[in-house]
């Protein structure tokens, strides 16, 4: 294979994808071709508060894949409301933007987005689900994004 192909590809910024929780954060990757998000992790913490760790792992993260945009769910109620969830993400979106000043941090809508990532995960057994619903519904709430970014002939801006 052509290796010139390839490393452009490489090299190009990725999208993450944020779930954010109480005590866990999970976490998405897109493809380097921006098309395919997939799941990558999930940061947990034992006090809600207690949030220095989840922003040195976000940095490693950050880093390492080259991300520019951080398309983070927002938990909008059914009606389209916002609740206290929604503040608590908002709290959450002031404090990466004060310790990563580069990165565009979008809101986007993650109704539904936990309900159907567990239903993809419906073959595992519980504790096995629970490891990982979050950083797939990270998943699902990045590929919405890039799905809408093909869909309306968008680029992702910075």
């Amino acid at each position: 294979m052509n290796r010139e192909l390839i490393e452009p590809l490489s090299n190009r910024e990725r999208l993450l994808g944020l779930d954010y929780g109480d005590k866990t954060v999970g976490v998405a990757v897109s493809d380097p071709s921006r098309l395919i998000a997939g799941p990558l992790e999930t940061i947990t913490r034992q006090d809600e508060t207690s949030i220095k760790k989840t922003i040195a792992r976000l940095s490693e993260i950050i880093k390492a894949y080259n991300v520019r945009t951080v398309v983070l769910g927002y938990p909008r109620n059914m009606d389209g409301t916002e609740g206290f969830r929604c503040a608590k993400t908002n709290e959450f979106k002031a404090r990466l933007e004060r310790n990563f000043k580069r990165l565009n941090i979008v809101l986007w809508d993650e109704r539904l987005t936990t309900k159907l990532a567990d239903r993809y995960l419906q073959n595992l057994n519980k504790q096995r689900r629970a490891g990982v619903i979050d950083q797939a519904a990270a998943s699902e709430i990045l590929q919405s994004y890039l799905d809408y970014l093909k869909n309306t002939n968008r680029e992702e801006t910075h």
